[in-house]
């Protein structure tokens, strides 16, 4: 990934945005990033020792939160508004190990206008989560986020 196939988030100028998942300005948050890919979004990562759960291993609650956050994002840059997640659903397939290298990626679910999918794989392929998650939009002043009418037509 480069800074020229970053994805630019509408409230990313915000000097007050201090989201967990995606905020530059968070100092114990993720800071993941987005680029397009193929027919939605993805952000890679590489967990440290402060997101662990059992010794070596990434948190489980951080990685709904890693596949929420794209999915999520994918859904507000597409819709050009704000919108919370309503439900979600989480498969756990395999161990995601802290200081490993893995990639989550989001496309829109067929099933709802407003609904996600997403997976995260490993460097070589193996996919060890899998997410679908149904979004509410709501209106940009009521999140108080200045969002564009931009869409990403990955």
């Amino acid at each position: 990934m480069t800074l020229a196939d970053e994805l630019a988030l509408p409230w990313a100028d915000r000097a007050d945005g201090r989201c967990f998942g995606c905020s530059p300005t968070n100092p114990v948050g993720l800071g993941l990033r987005f680029v397009p890919d193929g027919d939605g979004i993805s952000a890679s990562f590489c967990p440290d020792r402060r997101y662990e759960s059992y010794p070596g291993v990434l948190h489980g609650g951080i990685v709904a939160l890693i596949c929420d956050e794209v999915m999520g994002n994918l859904v507000v840059l597409r819709h050009g508004r704000p919108a919370v997640t309503t439900s979600m659903r989480m498969r756990y397939v395999g161990v995601i190990a802290i200081d490993g290298h893995y990639r989550c990626h989001a496309t829109i679910d067929g099933t709802g206008p407003v609904a996600g999918r997403a997976e995260i794989r490993t460097a070589d392929g193996a996919v060890l989560a899998t997410a679908t998650a149904s979004y509410l939009p709501v209106p940009a002043d009521g999140a108080g986020l200045p969002i564009t009418s931009r869409e990403v037509q990955p």
